[in-house]
Order: structure tokens, then sequence, then C-alpha cells
């Protein structure tokens, strides 16, 4: 296997990922023939599937950049391609999902849409989304630290992720640590518990960017807090980028430490508002998009006008496009209406409804055990079902990503959000496992 043939597989193995399966299948028989200083070639076997690929450009450049550290357009020639070319094993839909490594230049927390590119930007979050690309260009020097707030749903993870992405693209080598406030929390403790704190130290504190998301967490843990503390100093010190997200403000964070306090609030601090009307109906139209959808821009609007924050308004997005696939029809305003209608009548009875509810129906369709579900094991089945579970959860009872990482043994907010997506896309697609999904679905509402 040549450079380039292994490069191809590894930017495939990223789009298998990252795209439903029938959009990854068209991606997936096609060669990459030339990488020159910025371009890469790519041979597809008809001109009309060219076509359709294209509409996944930013997917496929991004994983390209990931694994050639270069930034690249790219060109397309259509070209026969033999069997023995294309020749390679049956790839699962859901694949046993293996230990993360962490390693310089890997970023295997972070998504690969979540760029500058991709983020809706208006007059509610200019000003974070300047000073973050400033952050990125100029890392340890232009503001730090970097701290950002705002309610749920503003875009601040967007945010936080894309510095990392942008700075990963430019600089693979750098080290880079994204981690949430649960996560350090839990590093802090296994590190005293197994009294391996030199490895935890070393492990943070040669971070050239170290981001850490919904830091509020950490108030009221003191040993945590001392951590973070001379963490914080030593990165400063060597001049290494810290950026920050929280839901307020570092002064109103209650049980942080003064000095703590202090430290978030020496760079720069910026606040992220809730998008206005434009801008949800842009990021409407851009997620439709995403799912492969054309949202008429009166729907659109309507969304828009429904929902306040972004997570909210996804939830709402996928209400309408689900009642449209169980009526066999494109999204009309008719269709948007009875969606959102209906929405309202069941928001009413899943007032009634727990998780503990929910996780009980997608493991009794699956014939597993809760323990199992909430368990650490990967296997494919449990992956499939613990996906659905948290898909039916952000979209049934409107839980956070954070609220559903809780309720199934702790899973990182991430982690949660890579599952609700796959498995929206997997309904917009119409593959199994949608009818289970949709199945399930109907039983919870009625």
């Amino acid at each position: 296997m040549n450079d380039l043939d292994k490069i191809w597989k590894n930017v495939l193995g990223d789009l298998k990922i990252e795209l439903s399966q029938g959009s990854f299948s068209l991606i997936k028989p096609t060669l990459l023939l030339a990488i020159g200083d910025d371009t890469a070639t790519i041979a597809v076997h008809s001109a009309v599937v060219i076509n359709l690929i294209k509409k996944f450009e930013s997917v496929i450049i991004a994983a390209l950049e990931k694994h050639t550290g270069k930034q690249l357009q790219l060109t397309y020639v259509p070209k026969t391609i033999t069997k023995e070319q294309k020749k390679e094993k049956p790839m699962p839909l859901f694949p046993k999902e293996e230990p993360v490594k962490k390693m310089i230049g890997h970023l295997p927390r972070v998504r690969s849409d979540y760029t500058f590119e991709t983020l809706a930007v208006s007059e509610s979050n200019k000003l974070a989304f300047v000073s973050a690309q400033n952050v990125a260009k100029h890392l340890g020097t232009a503001y730090n630290p970097f701290f950002i707030y705002g309610p749920v749903g503003v875009g601040k993870t967007h945010l936080m992720q894309a510095i990392a992405n942008e700075v990963y693209m430019k600089n693979p080598d750098l080290k880079i640590v994204y981690i949430t406030s649960e996560e350090f929390t839990n590093e802090v403790i296994e590190a005293i518990r197994s009294n391996d704190t030199a490895r935890m130290k070393k492990k943070f504190r040669s971070a050239n960017l170290l981001i850490i998301d919904d830091v509020q967490f950490i108030a009221g843990k003191d040993k945590v807090q001392e951590e973070l503390f001379h963490t914080f100093n030593f990165l400063i010190d060597n001049r290494s980028q810290i950026a920050l997200s929280s839901d307020k403000p570092p002064s109103e964070i209650k049980k942080l430490e003064k000095r703590l306090s202090s430290r978030f609030a020496g760079g720069l601090t910026v606040d992220i508002e809730a998008p206005d009307f434009e801008t949800r109906t842009a990021i409407a139209l851009k997620k439709a998009e995403k799912f492969g959808y054309m949202l008429p821009i009166d729907v659109a609007k309507m969304i828009a006008e429904k929902e306040q924050d972004v997570r909210s308004l996804e939830g709402s997005l996928m209400k309408v496009i689900t009642t449209a696939q169980n009526q066999g029809s494109t999204i009309t305003e008719s269709i948007a209406k009875e969606a959102l209608s209906n929405q309202g009548k069941e928001e009413k009875k899943t007032t009634r409804l727990r998780a503990d509810d929910v996780i009980k129906l997608v493991c009794e369709k699956y014939d597993i055990k809760t323990t199992q579900i909430k368990g650490k094991k990967r296997d494919a089945y449990l992956v499939k079902a613990r996906q659905i579970a948290m898909y039916l959860l952000y979209t049934e009872l409107k839980m956070t990503h954070t609220e559903i990482g809780n309720q199934l043994g702790g899973r990182d907010h991430t982690t949660v959000m890579h599952g609700v997506e796959k498995m929206g896309k997997i309904l917009s697609e119409k593959i199994p496992p949608s009818e289970d999904i949709m199945g399930i679905s109907r039983q919870l509402q009625g």
C-alpha cells in the first residue's frame, strides 16, 4: 500500500464516522490520485457522482487536512476504478468503539465539523467569533486566557472546538488538550486515588493549547481548583494558550476560589447572547442542509420563531423532518405546522416521562439490561442501543447533552452529541435502525 492509499484509507475511516451510511457509500469507492502543495485529486467512477460528492466537500477536506497537515482544495476526475482497487472488507453500520488514544497531534474529542466556517455569525456572537479567530492565529499571545460565557445552546462548545480545529490544521504537531471540567475533575480524582499525580500534571502542563469546557462545574471542588490553579500558572508562564467556557462570567461562579476567578478574568472575557431571529433562521437552514434536506425559508422562519436556542431549534427541526418522512412527503409549511403543533402536545406528555422510561424501552427493544447500556462495554449492539437512547432523550425529553451523559453512565457530552447527530442522519436516510427509533418514539408518545 503506497502513501496515498494509506492517507485515503485514514480519510475514509473518518468519513465513515462523520457521514451517514448512504452518504458514505458514494465516497467509499473513490481513490486519492495525487496531492500537491494545495490541491488533492480524487478519482470518481462517474461524472454524475462527482456532483453528489461535492455536497460533502468540506468534510472531506477537513479529513484530508487532518492526515496531511496541508490546506487543500479538491479536484475530481472521472476514472474507471477496478474491483481490485476498491476491494476491501465491508464496514459495519455500527463499528465497535475502540479506546481513544491520547497523543500529540490527534484530536479525538473534537468534532471536525465544528469550525469557524460552519458557525452562523451575527451580532449576538460576532465579538466572541472574531476573538476566537485571533486566539487561534496568535496562540498564547493574543488573549490569554480566553474566556467565553453564555446560556445553554448558543455555540460555546462550537467556538471552543473551532479554535482546536484551526490550530490543529495549521500546526498538527502541537499538543492540543480539549476536555470538559467533569473529565478534568475525574482525572484529578483518579490521579490522587492511584498516587500518580505526576502523570496527570505532565499531561496538562505539556499542552500548547488547553481548552476546558463548562469550567463552572469545578466550583466547590477544592483539590480540583488547586490543581487547575497551578496548571494555569505553569501554562501562562510558558506562553501556552488557555481557553475556557462557562455559563456565567468568572465573578458570578459561586464557590470558585478568588485566586482562580482572578486568573480567569486576567485575559479576555466575552459573552455570547442567545441568537437573534435571523441567526436562528440561518442555523435552521444550515442544519437542514447538513441532514440532506432543502428547508423552505418560511419553514425555517417558523422554527426560528418557536425556539430561542440552538438545541431546542435542532429538536424542532428533527421533528419536522421525521414527520415529513413518516408521511412520505417533502417538507412543506403544512407539514411543519402539524409537526410543531404535535410537538407542543407531546411536550406536555413528556413532563410525565422520565429518563428511565426511555432507557427501559430501548433496553426492552434490544433485549439488554440497563446496566449494559450504562456500562463501559463497546460492543456494536450496545453502541447502537446507547446512541438510540441518546437521541430519544434529546428529542423526546429535551434533556441537555450533559444530562444525557450522566444518565448513561457518566459519558461526556461530546460523545452524546455524536450519538444524537448519528441517529439524526440515520433517520434522514431512512436506513436501519430508523424504524426502531420511530417505533420507540411512538410508544413514548402514546
